[in-house]
């Protein structure tokens, strides 16, 4: 006898045997099962409640062994038809698929590709259509002129950032050049200059370059000096600074003002004209320095201006006790101090012996006084010596005839005069001759001055025979064996 249980467990080892088909298969059975009719479904339970009731009556099991196998054969056919049309339905969507993919979209087959093909990507589809707004009048207008900005800001982005480099980049000079430029010249003219000296490269970068930096009215005229490579912006602070190129003119100690008026005349540099003759002892000699361009007037009143601050300052700190009443009076006696010696030395000590024959009320008798009695500022010539006739004549400035000082100075005295005469050297000396060497010999007595001068007449005598054995005329230099205050 054959039960319900054995029937299953057969049905059981029959679907064991048949092979796994995919998860859509399964899902294609479930649906098929679930569309089984509602009498075939309810047939399952009561199969499986018949079994149970099996084990306890065996008449009713009896009755219904015979109907149970029938109804259990329906099932599993109806289930082997599912999973049979599950499978054929996925091999039908499969060769669909695979046709699909070998067939265009216009119905033509395909040609299979190669592997490499495969790798590569297929050409993308065409854009689509551009919208009709886009393509309205206004926006593509407003696209213009967007582009347009943009462009123009990258344009004049790009030009500035090329004629900054420029300006800061080395020159093309090659070697170092002088440049003048005049008062009142311009900023155009200034850069046409420096670009046909080849100092810059180009004219039109400095001059906006100059503008930019807001240093177009700062430049000062004047003779600049430029060195190989300077760039555009170095250029522009050597303009604006005004450090040009200074000259210097150097007026000796002693000059008078005619010489200095010849001096400055005679300078290349110096622009202009003089009108007249300075003053005597209003300019204090010194190595003044000037830049091309400055006007010899100009060079005057410097002078005038550093001699008037110095003898104010020197006036101010003198000694109390001086036979000087004015600052005038101490120029003239600086004056004659600055032609008796060109020692430095020596300045305090013939200041001192000039003061001491002030105070007592002896006359100077100084050789330079006479000279410029005779020949005024224009000075001896140098090939005239002095004759005795010469110190007997009377003028205004001979100390040999007048008492006391002469008139006014008989030239130009320096710095170191000026200061001797108001703070000479405390001695008793009265006297002082030339000693041959270029310095002086000094005495307090008239006869050791007399034995000083004896000595200086031999020496003098001696240098001129030697001058008439070499051939040279040294009358001009014995001066006439002058004798350095003497009565």
């Amino acid at each position: 006898m054959v039960d319900g249980k054995d029937d299953k467990d057969t049905l059981q080892e029959e679907q064991k045997g048949e092979p796994e088909v995919s998860k859509d298969t399964e899902k294609a059975a479930e649906k098929s099962s679930e569309t089984e009719p509602s009498d075939q479904v309810a047939k399952k339970p009561e199969a499986s409640s018949d079994k149970d009731e099996a084990d306890g009556a065996d008449a009713d099991a009896s009755g219904l062994s015979g109907a149970e196998p029938a109804a259990e054969q329906q099932e599993t056919d109806a289930q082997a038809q599912a999973i049979d049309d599950a499978k054929e339905g996925t091999s039908a969507q499969r060769e669909a698929d695979i046709i699909s993919s070998m067939t265009s979209d216009t119905g033509e087959v395909k040609t299979p590709k190669s592997a490499r093909q495969a790798i590569e990507p297929e050409t993308p589809p065409p854009p689509p259509p551009r919208s009709k707004a886009v393509r309205h009048p206004i926006v593509v207008f407003m696209n213009f002129i967007i582009t347009v900005v943009l462009l123009a800001v990258l344009a004049i982005g790009g030009a500035l950032y090329y004629g900054k480099q420029t300006f800061i980049e080395a020159g093309p000079l090659k070697q170092e050049k002088t440049i003048l430029v005049s008062g009142g010249t311009g900023l155009t003219t200034i850069a046409d200059i420096l670009e046909r000296q080849n100092v810059i490269s180009d004219q039109t970068i400095f001059n906006y370059g100059v503008q930019i930096y807001r240093q177009d009215t700062k430049l000062k005229a004047g003779e600049y000096l430029f060195r190989p490579g300077v760039s555009m912006m170095q250029v522009m602070q050597i303009l604006t600074s005004g450090k040009s190129i200074l000259h210097s003119v150097t007026i000796p100690e002693g000059y008078t003002s005619y010489q200095i008026y010849q001096v400055l005349m005679d300078d290349d540099v110096l622009v202009g004209d003089l009108s007249d003759v300075p003053a005597e002892g209003s300019l204090l000699p010194e190595t003044y320095k000037f830049s091309r361009g400055t006007t010899r007037q100009e060079m005057v009143k410097r002078m005038a201006d550093a001699h008037e601050r110095a003898v104010t300052e020197i006036w101010g700190r003198r000694a109390t006790d001086l036979p000087l009443k004015t600052p005038e009076e101490l120029v003239t006696l600086a004056s004659i101090v600055e032609k008796e010696t060109g020692k430095a030395s020596e300045r305090t000590r013939v200041a001192g012996v000039f003061i001491n024959r002030l105070n007592q009320g002896i006359r100077l008798q100084s050789d330079p006084t006479v000279i410029y009695g005779i020949f005024g500022g224009e000075g001896k010539p140098k090939d005239r010596p002095i004759f005795r006739s010469d110190l007997d004549k009377k003028t205004d400035y001979n100390t040999y005839q007048i008492p006391g000082l002469t008139p006014g100075p008989i030239a130009n005295p320096g710095l170191a005069s000026l200061e001797a005469v108001a703070n000479p050297s405390r001695t008793k000396e009265l006297y002082f001759v030339a000693d041959g060497t270029g310095g002086h010999v000094f005495s307090e007595t008239l006869k050791e001055h007399n034995e000083n001068v004896r000595r200086w007449r031999e020496i003098e005598k001696q240098r001129i025979e030697d001058a008439k054995q070499q051939g040279t005329d040294a009358a001009g230099s014995a001066e006439g064996a002058e004798e350095k205050p003497a009565q």
